[in-house]
């Protein structure tokens, strides 16, 4: 599972502010409902990069490939008048990260090949805004990553993991001499791989290189290593004068034996000794450094003592001089500094948040803040830390960009009805719309935004959620519903698109997803209360919202389903332990025992957030907290989504158990497992996948909750599925 950050600013937000439609405003009705194959058509926008003239702005356009089976990236460009449609720059399909020289001039962007049929590393290309075809600037054997222009475009600095021994292969190589490597590996460490990378290689440490630009298309310059060692570095960002790179660094060889630990490092550009910044007991977040050098700007969270299990990010100041202190700009702004919502919509490829940036004079930090159900961005003045809305309204602003002086700034949208456009922020905060880049397919589709309710948990908190109705939803009719659950579970439901409720509301069904406590983006108080008691109140804060959408008129109550992922899948394993009512349910990327988790998911707890201690220490609450401790309790047909390839939570852990459980007692269940899919699945994995995905949650609602007739679920297929299979 996934901590995530989260923020509350105690402020109303005034969505009619906003020139964001909160629907297809200028287009007629919608002729039909979307389907879950409209996501091959889906188009993302991620990793916009304003010019430094203000004129266009860079961003990678994402699409699903041709044999939709993965997704194609390639640089486009929009012009911030407004009045041009987007254009291509690059063709892809696996072209990202695109950035501009201090002068306007040349755009470089990551660029990676294939070879044999297989992606090969990224390397940086430069193309030039004259005209003419992209040239390679790199071709490290394990690429390139994070690259970052010098103040005088004449250096670029980026991140690779290339180390001496690869380069002697590859000389060797060169010369017709391969050597066998071996595929054996030694694990010394608790933690040595990670959900959707695999496992970590120790002997290849992310370190700092520059590469200076050639005199002419001819040349091609050498890369130069900046940082060594056994610790891997993060981005580099130049000091405003080109002498430093500053970039963080966790240096603890074995850091899961104490809280989050991030420092601030600089390093001269020309190469030399590593000098510490700035420290706190914390971690260092992304950063910007002010226009006079003086000051460094950072996103970090504080270690509270004793531990929590969710710490808000808040943004602090600190000296570039080494041996600061950090100061948290408006320590009472209980709120997260950062984006991401839950959802299954944010660019599947090449997405990247922005640090916080600064005003052209210094005064101020611009930085996105979450806050119950929306990110928007703020201002936070450098000397007193007020902090002043700089954009407005229900939504979530994914990320930004500005030119150097900050007169422009251009923003990445989501709503509940759109997927992600770009907008340019005006003087008065209203957003002028920059592209709408899903215009064709949106215009045919029926989109509802879904209906925000505020209502009262069992011990009077009260509790956000949002329903989706189906767009022709009837208020005098009772719906099946189906409560969906985010995971995290320190994350949050909110103002951003989510095709899995639009669509199961366009099948017919209510959709209710809350925000029950220990969700993040209100508060550190409410994002806390669910601390070694995790499943706890949080079901009681979801069968309270069940309860409200019953009492409202919405919901049948014999026709209810459950399903959530991830902190959502073992939340949902949990609901059927302690109750009966629900009809079917959905666990997908789970946790059956907590005991099993603790050793086998590819992070540890090692310090006492979720739990006190290690499972042999305290049996009791492992159990008491474990869903498969109660399965001798559950009637509910349930069905099991896995990805074999999900280290988060492995299926060994989760799905599998439940499955052979409800096996033994004869409870209707089924497991639906996804070959090479990560905890990302519903997020970023294969684009069929996806779909599949969400047909076989709605057929096992469909059977349980509105009786259809199915039978791919059968101990024996019919006969014709079992000939398809064969074909």
């Amino acid at each position: 599972m996934k901590r995530r950050v989260a923020f509350l600013v105690l402020v109303v937000l005034v969505s009619c502010a906003l020139r964001v439609p909160s629907a297809r405003a200028g287009i007629a009705r919608a002729t039909r409902p979307i389907t879950e194959k409209d996501l091959f058509r889906f188009v993302w926008i991620a990793d916009p990069q304003m010019s430094p003239d203000g004129s266009r702005v860079a961003f990678v356009r994402v699409t699903v490939n041709s044999k939709r089976d993965g997704y194609d990236t390639a640089i486009w460009t929009v012009a911030t008048s407004g009045q041009e449609a987007p254009q291509p720059l690059t063709h892809g399909p696996r072209d990202s990260a695109p950035r501009w020289s201090p002068d306007g001039a040349t755009l470089l962007f990551l660029r990676s090949g294939e070879k044999e049929g297989k992606p090969q590393p990224a390397q940086i290309y430069l193309l030039s805004m004259a005209g003419g075809e992209p040239r390679a600037l790199t071709s490290l054997p394990k690429g390139a990553e994070g690259p970052s222009w010098s103040p005088d475009g004449k250096t670029i600095a980026f991140l690779s993991r290339t180390n001496a021994q690869d380069l002697a292969k590859a000389e060797k190589k060169g010369k017709g001499e391969e050597e066998r490597e071996s595929d054996v590996r030694v694990i010394t460490r608790a933690v040595y791989r990670l959900n959707g990378a695999g496992y970590f290689d120790f002997t290849r440490p992310a370190h700092i290189w520059t590469v200076a630009l050639p005199a002419s298309t001819e040349d091609q310059p050498k890369p130069r290593q900046i940082t060594f060692g056994d610790f891997s570095e993060g981005e580099p960002v130049w000091s405003p004068d080109g002498a430093l790179l500053y970039f963080t660094s966790n240096r603890v060889l074995e850091p899961y034996y104490q809280p989050p630990s991030a420092a601030l490092y600089s390093v001269p550009s020309g190469g030399g000794e590593m000098v510490k910044v700035a420290a706190m007991d914390g971690a260092v977040g992304s950063f910007a450094p002010s226009p006079d050098g003086k000051t460094i700007a950072f996103r970090g969270e504080i270690n509270h003592r004793p531990l929590r299990s969710y710490e808000q990010q808040h943004l602090f100041v600190t000296t570039a001089a080494p041996g600061g202190t950090a100061r948290n700009l408006a320590p009472g702004l209980d709120t997260d500094v950062g984006a991401g919502l839950a959802g299954d919509q944010h660019a599947p490829r090449a997405g990247h948040l922005a640090p916080p940036a600064w005003s052209a004079d210094g005064s101020a930090v611009l930085a996105l803040v979450q806050e119950k159900g929306t990110v928007n961005l703020r201002r936070f003045e450098a000397a007193d830390g007020r902090v002043e809305p700089v954009t407005r309204g229900n939504q979530e602003v994914i990320t930004f960009t500005a030119t150097p002086d900050r007169k422009k700034i251009a923003v990445l949208v989501s709503t509940p009805v759109s997927i992600g456009d770009l907008f340019l922020v005006q003087d008065d905060g209203s957003l002028a719309r920059l592209t709408d880049i899903n215009h064709d397919l949106f215009a045919e589709l029926d989109l509802t935004p879904p209906e925000e309710v505020w209502y009262k948990s069992f011990d009077g908190t009260m509790i956000e959620t949002w329903v989706q109705k189906p767009p022709d939803f009837d208020p005098a009719k009772k719906y099946p519903l189906i409560l969906d659950i985010h995971g995290g579970p320190h994350a949050a439901y909110g103002y951003g698109f989510d095709h899995e409720f639009q669509w199961m509301a366009a099948k017919g069904y209510v959709v209710l997803y809350p925000n029950p406590r220990g969700s993040s983006t209100y508060g550190e108080k409410f994002g806390n209360i669910i601390q070694y008691r995790y499943p706890g109140d949080d079901y009681k804060d979801l069968m309270a919202g069940v309860d409200e959408l019953i009492r409202r008129g919405y919901a049948d109550p014999q026709r209810l389903g459950v399903t959530g992922g991830s902190g959502g899948g073992i939340l949902t394993n949990w609901t059927i332990t302690q109750t009966t009512r629900f009809a079917a349910a959905v666990a997908q990327r789970s946790i059956a025992d907590w005991s099993a988790f603790w050793g086998d998911a590819d992070f540890t707890l090692f310090t006492p957030t979720w739990f006190k201690g290690a499972p042999w220490e305290d049996p009791a609450d492992f159990a008491a907290r474990s869903p498969i401790t109660h399965i001798a309790k559950v009637k509910t047909p349930l069905m099991l989504i896995e990805g074999e390839a999900d280290l988060r939570c492995p299926p060994a852990s989760g799905g599998e158990m439940m499955f052979r459980a409800l096996k033994y007692l004869k409870v209707p269940t089924a497991m639906i497992r996804f070959p090479g899919e990560s905890h990302e699945l519903s997020r970023s994995g294969q684009p069929w996948h996806r779909v599949e995905r969400l047909e076989h949650i709605l057929n096992w609602f469909d059977i349980y909750l509105q009786g259809k007739q199915m039978h791919l679920y059968d101990l024996v297929p019919p006969q014709e599925t079992a000939q398809a299979g064969e074909r």
